[in-house]
C-alpha cells in the first residue's frame, strides 16, 4: 500500500480517520480441517505495531474473477482496515474459483460451509497467531466483527443471526455466532422469494433468507442502482466493476471503519464525525446515511449506507 491517498479520492478526504500505519501480511496460514475438501487456508493483515487489535473476519463473494474471490482479493479494503487499528482475516471459501470445486445439491456454493469456515477461524486464533510471530498475543479476542461483500454479504449476516429456509424442502439453517460483536454487509445478496428474478432462483436455488432473528448491529452498505453483485472493493482495478470510482471506494473504506470502531469501542465518536462529514462533504456522488430499528422490537441498531 502507499503513504497517503488516492488523488482522485475527491470528497471522501473529508470523512475522518487516524493516521494509518505501516501493514504487513502473511499467506497462507493453513488450519487443518477434517471434513473438509481442503484445508483452510487465510491470509492475516495486521498493523506493523500495535497490541489489543480488533478482528475482522472477511468474507469474499463467489465472483468470476479466478483469483480474487479468495484470500487473494479485497486488498483495498483489506489493508485500509489493517492500516488503521484492525487485524483482518481472510479465508478462501470452497466456493472459490481457485479451488475448483463444485457443491453437491443442498450445499450450492458450499453456502453452510461459509460460516462454518468463519467459526473455525474463532476456535484456531491461538493457531494463527503462532503461525505468524509477529501477530503473538496482539489479538483482541473479545472484539470480532465479520464484513462480507456479495455472497460473503449473506455469510455475514448468517453469522449475524440469519436464517435461511430452503424454499425446495423447507429445512432452515440457522447459525449465529455469539463471538461476533458487529458486521459489515456490503453488496448483500438482499430479499429471496418474489424479489428474487428467475436467473436468481437457479443461481441460488437454496435461497430463502430471513433477517428478522438478526441479533447484533449491521452496516448495509449498497448503491441505489445496483444491479450487479460486483464492484471494486474486490480488488484495484478489477475487471468486475462497471464505473471505478477512487472517492466511493474511499467513502466506504472510511464508513466502514469508522462504524466497527465506533461499535467496539464505547464512547467512540468515529462513527458520528463520519456521518457528519458525509453529510456535508460537497461530493457529487448522491449519499445518504439511514438509523433503522430491527422491526422485532428489540431496538437494534442498523446503519444503512447508500451510495449512488
Amino acid at each position: 500500500m502507499h503513504t497517503g491517498y488516492h488523488a482522485l479520492v475527491g470528497a471522501a478526504a473529508h470523512i475522518p480517520v487516524n493516521p494509518p500505519k505501516p501493514i504487513i501480511s502473511f499467506s497462507p496460514v493453513v488450519l487443518p480441517a477434517p471434513g473438509r475438501p481442503v484445508d483452510l487456508q487465510l491470509r492475516v493483515t495486521v498493523p506493523l505495531t500495535g497490541d489489543a487489535l480488533p478482528i475482522i473476519l472477511l468474507s469474499h463473494g463467489h465472483g468470476r474473477s479466478n483469483s480474487l474471490s479468495s484470500l487473494e482479493g479485497y486488498a483495498p479494503l483489506a489493508e485500509f482496515w489493517a492500516a488503521h487499528g484492525f487485524a483482518v482475516l481472510q479465508p478462501t471459501h470452497l466456493s472459490s474459483a481457485f479451488l475448483g470445486l463444485k457443491g453437491r445439491k443442498g450445499q450450492e456454493m458450499f453456502w453452510q460451509d461459509r460460516t462454518a469456515d468463519m467459526v473455525r477461524i474463532l476456535d484456531n486464533l491461538d493457531t494463527v497467531e503462532m503461525s505468524m510471530p509477529e501477530l503473538k498475543g496482539r489479538l483482541d479476542r473479545a472484539r470480532v466483527a465479520v464484513a462480507g461483500h456479495s455472497l460473503g454479504g449473506w455469510t455475514t449476516a448468517m453469522l449475524l443471526g440469519a436464517s435461511n429456509t430452503d424454499p425446495r424442502n423447507g429445512s432452515t439453517w440457522y447459525k449465529l455466532e455469539t463471538r461476533i460483536k458487529a458486521g459489515v454487509i456490503l453488496a448483500g445478496t438482499g430479499n429471496g422469494g418474489a424479489d428474487i428474478s428467475d436467473f436468481g432462483k437457479t443461481l441460488v436455488p437454496f435461497y430463502g433468507p430471513n433477517f428478522s432473528k438478526m441479533a447484533r448491529p449491521a452496516l448495509v452498505v449498497y448503491g441505489d442502482e445496483d444491479q450487479s453483485p460486483f464492484d471494486d472493493p474486490c480488488g484495484w482495478d478489477a475487471g468486475e466493476t462497471l464505473d471505478e470510482s477512487p472517492e466511493r471506494l474511499a467513502t466506504v473504506q472510511r464508513m466502514t471503519w469508522a462504524y466497527l470502531k465506533s461499535q467496539f469501542y464505547e464512547g467512540d465518536t468515529a462513527w458520528a464525525e463520519a456521518c457528519h462529514a458525509l453529510g456535508r462533504d460537497g461530493s457529487e456522488e448522491k449519499t445518504f446515511v439511514e438509523e433503522a430499528r430491527e422491526e422485532s422490537g428489540r431496538g437494534l441498531p442498523l446503519g444503512c449506507l447508500g451510495l449512488g
